[in-house]
């Protein structure tokens, strides 16, 4: 064995693309600065418990753990920043009001994204504490757009989604109570219609029907938002849901070429509890920048703050300003 190979998914960055990154690494938080947003570098390790913290599923089989020699207690190699940016939060700076912090860092997962991507991923990410409003979905949008424009990248397309749609449905229907919505959650975020209508055939008419227009709710702005408006059950979860999808359309309509709804993107949904988004250009295939509402995440550090925030992979976005 060739005792110079790295680990399968695991990368050098050459000169050229390590300056490439590194320009883009600071125009980035000098962005982020101009913003009021306040830079943080959390450590690569920590207590298992702390890295889990209101990540649900989404996170725990991408995490790496190990013993820790000194204390015998499990550590887990961060898959993501996120939930140590609440922790500070939570934890140390206590502070009241709304806080707005901004990083920059490696993670490492266990399994790559995506085919071919790499398991080590340069995070960037900005995150809004304390504010429980439209206003903080509206301005960490605003602050992503922004700061991909100033990358250099044009072309903008913004895909907006919210958990409360999927969840309120599916608590209608009384799917998921006992976590026993395994196989509607996947036929849901596969968008496989086959699937949702056999998995619904003996709910209610009301729910078993507005869940099938669910997989089927994607596609322009106005126009999902009215079809929804139709399909969907008039109850207070949905109608604040839409009503707030409305308002960030409204907001970030200017900045973009196209503005698109997937109320059936489950991205997250474990993470979750609000408005979703993603970013995408033209020439990429996934996703540039993504982002949402994880309200209470700082619970398990004694403070269940409203949050909402956004990580970009630096490396991604570093080839596609190359491209442009």
């Amino acid at each position: 064995m060739r005792n110079w190979l790295l680990p399968e998914r695991i990368e050098d960055l050459l000169p050229d693309e390590a300056l490439r990154v590194e320009r883009l690494r600071r125009t980035l938080l000098d962005h982020f600065a101009a913003n009021g947003y306040a830079l943080v570098r959390p450590p690569m390790i920590e207590h298992v418990e702390s890295l889990a913290t209101g990540t649900g599923r989404d996170l725990e089989l991408q995490t790496f753990k190990m013993m820790d020699p000194l204390s015998g207690r499990m550590l887990a190699l961060r898959a993501d920043i996120t939930p140590q940016v609440a922790r500070i939060d939570a934890h140390l700076l206590n502070a009241t009001g709304v806080t707005r912090l901004c990083y920059a860092g490696s993670v490492l997962r266990t399994r790559a994204a995506a085919s071919g991507a790499p398991r080590e991923v340069i995070q960037l990410g900005a995150e809004l504490f304390g504010e429980p409003g439209i206003e903080g979905d509206r301005e960490v949008i605003a602050l992503l757009l922004s700061a991909l424009t100033a990358s250099g990248v044009a072309g903008l397309h913004l895909d907006l989604g919210h958990a409360a749609v999927y969840r309120a449905l599916a608590h209608g229907a009384g799917i998921g109570n006992n976590g026993d919505d395994n196989e509607m959650f996947e036929a849901m975020r596969a968008k496989d219609a086959a699937a949702v209508d056999a998995l619904t055939a003996r709910l209610p008419g009301a729910w078993r029907d507005a869940l099938r227009a669910l997989a089927t709710l994607y596609g322009p702005a106005d126009e999902v938002l009215a079809r929804a408006a139709r399909e969907l059950p008039d109850v207070p979860a949905i109608a604040n849901a839409l009503a707030a999808l409305a308002a960030l359309v409204r907001a970030a309509k200017a900045q973009v070429e196209a503005l698109h709804i997937d109320l059936a993107d489950l991205r997250g949904y474990h993470y979750h509890n609000g408005a979703t988004f993603s970013v995408f250009t033209a020439g990429e295939p996934g996703a540039i920048g993504n982002g949402g509402r994880y309200d209470g995440i700082g619970r398990a550090f004694g403070r269940a703050r409203p949050a909402t925030g956004f990580t970009l992979d630096l490396r991604q976005l570093a080839g596609v300003v190359a491209r442009a």
